[in-house]
């Protein structure tokens, strides 16, 4: 994480918008009125809605937590896909 004073982010806007996305880095934007902010990537932002909703819903995470327990105790079994065409 990196944290830049508004002026500085301001001058260098380009760059910190490429060190975000090349290196999936979050910048915090620091202000002296208002509020900070957070620059990040496009898809750092989608992993991380995606991984709220998936964790909205008690139930159906803790059923993700158990699945991937049982495939790392090699517990899971290759199948194959019968196609309908």
């Amino acid at each position: 994480m990196i944290a830049v004073n508004y002026s500085t982010a301001r001058d260098n806007f380009k760059k910190f918008c490429d060190t975000a996305v090349q290196d999936f880095e979050t910048i915090i934007v620091t202000r002296k009125m208002g509020e900070n902010v957070v620059l990040m990537s496009e898809s750092e932002y989608n992993n991380l809605m995606e991984n709220l909703y998936i964790r909205s819903d008690k139930a159906d995470y803790q059923c993700l937590l158990e699945s991937v327990a049982q495939l790392k105790q090699g517990k899971g079994q290759i199948r194959t896909l019968i196609d309908d065409e």
